[in-house]
């Protein structure tokens, strides 16, 4: 089994090991606190969960201190929360710094929030947004004076070069890296950092004599700093170093080393990655019997961390030991549960590395009917993937193609309101010389109508053309609905006022309302049966959302399979009816496409509009995004089913802004009164309210 450090856990480890440079304490206010954060900086890489809860405590004293506590505070938080497996959450926080930074157009605050941005989404797979991230922090923090961040952004930004193939720019990156850490006084930090991401950019040049220059100066700096954890990372460089240069003995060494110092520090997930490893050294040297005993470990501390790579790796090194030493069916088994683990996580090139190393350990082992399977597997996932790089081509093309089209059409049109104006102009010009010439002439009237006639042809032509041309800036091309920018520059100009009837009770009261669906399982409908299916379900919910609200009513394309309506007047009592009105049009709409028939859900997030907590009307971005949050809660506990803000309690015991980081928490503790709408699945009033679960 490929090992898990160099292909394909080594980017990820050179990236965690890199984000350390950042670690130095920096000189804030609010000593005591700075001190706390400064104690939790070196546990958040090799013991997040201990990290995060000891973060988790200082959160509220950690918000109310000055921006620059604020901001280490949120950077080191989202390390942690990242690390422990929540990269969306750790993803929000980054958004969140970069807002600060924006706003108290602070470099440094604007940097970290970018780098805490980059390495969420590369954890999450979006390459591209993480590499625009890292050049982002990189030209921020290059406007600051605080050297440790501009070593961190310029090592992020050669790292990004590395992951484009672009080696000499990223050769170029670390050098200077380097150089800028060795100006850093008293701490080595920021040195470990460049030298660590240097050894594993020769790596993958494959100029190995070059990194193991380097790699003797990173052992070096981590021995000075008698950090055990940055000893463990220098070991784990070493150990790819060697493993990738075809030094087995060397490697085995290093990890073994590093295992000792990883167990004294108990950093769970390095001893589950470095357990896997030294499985696959003894593997590569065909020592079955010491493999199985290895990841059997590894299965054991990928159990215990709950990482499904871990466990699906070490079985497979555990199958090939079995198939090695002649035990076939168990051979087989674990071998078998080890592909189904990469299989759940849909990472199919590692699946079809796996697929390739089974073919050939079933060859071996003599059974050739089971390695021709296992071929053919293996050429099936060949096929998918290219069928699947092919059609992404394809709609790339299509859809630049479109964009293209599109523009040009825009243009087009431009140009002819132009031609038009010009046109106009002109005729105007020629009314008022014919004018004047009625008073000589008195046939030069009769022409002057005729003009005046032709001008207001003219003007009629030019208000249909702009017409046109608002039409295509305002609605989405595929549903016909509003698109998001129309609503956006609807609700700058939108005051909505609560009303209400004659009788003046409870129930009378006029509110607005947003309402927020997504459709449920959306990726499987395009994966199962193709983009073209997924227009064909995008389409029919359009068309149902008009016949299910009113003309009154602004339906909008959010964005993807989002889609969000806005009721302008609706009974404050009768927001859970509507919500139940959607989820039922929707679910009894039987959508026919070729031979199929798809059925689907949506799932609801609601509030009434304005939100007005405490008195005070929210904007209707911060109320969008509530309403976002229920329908994540909607997704979230079973799909098929609506989630609707109606007010809020208690708020002199929390903030908004914790409600609004949280919302199934406040809802929990009771500040917030949300309603809990079903599908199909309960009676026609089977609605939940107020009373949050235990």
């Amino acid at each position: 089994m490929a090992t898990l450090l160099p292909i394909p856990r080594l980017r990820a480890v050179r990236r965690l090991a890199a984000a350390l440079a950042l670690a130095p304490a920096l000189a804030f206010g609010q000593a005591d606190l700075d001190a706390e954060l400064a104690a939790t900086r070196e546990i958040v890489r090799f013991v997040p969960d201990d990290a995060a809860a000891r973060l988790g405590r200082l959160e509220a004293r950690a918000r109310a201190a000055p921006l620059a506590t604020r901001a280490e505070f949120l950077w080191l938080y989202s390390s942690a929360i990242r690390r422990s497996g929540d990269p969306k959450r750790a993803l929000a926080m980054g958004d969140e710094l970069v807002a600060w930074g924006r706003k108290a157009r602070d470099d440094a605050t604007y940097a970290k929030g970018q780098l805490a941005r980059a390495y969420a989404l590369y954890e999450l797979n979006d390459l591209a947004g993480s590499h625009q991230a890292n050049f982002e922090a990189e030209r921020a923090a290059n406007h600051t004076a605080d050297l440790p961040l501009r070593v961190q952004a310029t090592i992020s930004a050669g790292q990004s070069f590395q992951e484009q193939g672009n080696y000499p720019a990223a050769l170029g990156k670390l050098q200077a890296a380097i150089d800028l850490a060795r100006k850093v006084a008293d701490d080595d930090a920021p040195l470990a950092g460049a030298l660590n991401a240097l050894t594993f950019l020769y790596i993958d040049m494959k100029q190995y004599d070059k990194g193991w220059e380097v790699q003797r100066e990173s052992l070096e700096v981590a021995k000075r700093m008698r950090s055990p954890g940055r000893l463990a990372i220098a070991l784990g460089t070493e150990y790819g170093l060697a493993i990738e240069s075809g030094q087995y003995q060397r490697a085995r060494r290093a990890l073994q080393e590093g295992l000792a110092v990883e167990r004294r520090l108990g950093a769970r997930q390095m001893i589950a990655d470095t357990l896997v490893n030294l499985s696959d050294s003894y593997l590569k040297e065909r020592d079955y019997a010491r493999t199985a005993d290895a990841a059997r470990q590894a299965l054991a501390a990928g159990v215990d961390i709950n990482s499904p790579s871990v466990i699906a790796t070490a079985r497979v090194n555990l199958g090939q030991a079995y198939l090695g030493m002649g035990r076939v069916a168990e051979g087989k088994r674990q071998f078998e549960a080890g592909l189904a683990g990469f299989e759940k996580n849909g990472d199919k090139p590692e699946l079809q590395a796996v697929l390739i190393e089974y073919g050939a350990a079933l060859e071996r082992a003599g059974d050739y009917h089971g390695a021709i399977s296992a071929y053919h597997r293996e050429r099936r996932i060949s096929d998918e993937m290219f069928a699947e790089q092919r059609q992404k081509a394809v709609l790339e093309l299509q859809q630049k193609y479109d964009t293209e089209k599109k523009a040009r059409q825009i243009e087009a049109l431009r140009q002819e309101n132009r031609v038009k104006g010009a046109e106009l102009d002109n005729r105007r010009l020629q009314q008022r010389i014919w004018w004047l010439l009625a008073l000589v002439f008195a046939l030069a009237a009769v022409v002057v109508g005729l003009l005046y006639r032709k001008v207001r042809q003219a003007n009629a032509q030019l208000e249909v053309k702009n017409q046109e041309l608002k039409q295509q800036s305002s609605l989405d091309p595929l549903t016909s609905l509003y698109n998001r920018r129309h609503f956006q520059d609807f609700m700058r100009t939108h005051a909505q006022v609560e009303r209400r009837h004659h009788g003046g009770g409870a129930g009378d009261e006029l509110v607005g309302a947003l309402f927020l669906l997504d459709v449920d399982h959306f990726k499987h409908i395009n994966d199962t049966h193709g983009h073209a299916a997924g227009d064909a379900v995008l389409k029919t919910i359009a068309a149902n959302l008009r016949e299910t609200l009113r003309e009154t009513d602004m339906i909008v394309r959010w964005g993807g399979e989002e889609f969000l309506a806005f009721l302008p007047a609706v009974p404050r009592d009768g927001l859970d009816d509507v919500a139940r009105r959607i989820l039922r049009g929707i679910s009894s709409q039987a959508i026919a496409y070729g031979e199929k028939t798809l059925r689907i859900n949506v799932s609801v997030g609601f509030a009434p509009y304005p939100l007005a907590p405490g008195g005070t009307p929210l904007s209707w971005e911060r109320a969008v995004n509530l309403v976002d949050m229920a329908l994540y809660m909607a997704k979230s506990h079973g799909r098929n089913r609506a989630y609707g803000l109606h007010g809020f309690h208690d708020l002199e015991r929390t903030t908004l802004e914790a409600i609004e980081q949280d919302l199934e928490g406040a809802w929990r503790n009771g500040f917030v009164d949300l309603a809990v709408v079903a599908g199909d699945a309960v009676p026609v009033d089977g609605v939940e309210r107020q009373q949050a679960p235990a």
